[in-house]
């Protein structure tokens, strides 16, 4: 088991962190938004804690700078129907304070804004972990939304899909460092618009 890698962050896109460590080993983490937007910039020593996933066709390892968002990718592992792409896509456009408030909510609109997430999945996430995110929805209810959470969502009250604001944010990020709300949203808008 890789409970977490420390070194110096090499490259950061996407939703891919690359971090060497001291010992010369290189690893390839998937990391959710908020994570990504936390990161220092590239030469910058640098801690997360991992969750490695190990299946047939290989291994994935992801990497948290937060408890809350660890825990809750590793409970979302546990529902059925909830692989690794689905759970990162779950904590990256919602955040980990949000994301356990509307499964213990049963806020279904909610999690339906999550590109790959439908009624149904839905419905079998609040019904498998409900109880078991109630520990984490009390201790993130005051906890409030980073701002690439809070652009994502405002982009998406503007008509764009959850999933196509995430990416457009997450692109900025990748070429500036910590910028506001209204930054990352006039970034992912001139982004956006030029794809259409």
């Amino acid at each position: 088991m890789i409970a977490g890698v420390r070194g110096t962050l090499l490259a950061k896109t996407g939703d891919r962190a690359v971090v060497a460590t001291p010992g010369g080993v290189t690893y390839e983490l998937g990391v959710p938004l908020g994570v990504l937007e936390r990161l220092p910039g590239e030469g910058a020593e640098v801690s997360l804690s991992t969750v490695l996933v190990v299946r047939d066709d290989g291994w994935a390892l992801f990497g948290f700078d937060d408890r809350t968002e660890r825990t809750i990718f590793q409970r979302l592992l546990g529902a059925s129907g909830v692989g690794p792409r689905l759970a990162l896509a779950l904590v990256s456009t919602l955040g980990g304070a949000r994301l356990a408030r509307a499964i213990h909510e049963a806020d279904l609109a909610v999690l339906c804004t999550v590109p790959g997430v439908g009624k149904k999945t839905a419905e079998r996430i609040v019904l498998e972990l409900k109880d078991r995110l109630r520990d984490v929805a009390s201790a993130a209810a005051e906890v409030v939304s980073l701002p690439a959470e809070q652009a994502v969502q405002a982009l998406a009250n503007l008509g764009y899909a959850a999933g196509e604001a995430d990416r457009a944010v997450r692109a900025v990020l990748s070429r500036e460092e910590s910028l506001e709300p209204a930054d990352l949203v006039r970034g992912a808008l001139q982004l956006l618009t030029k794809s259409r």
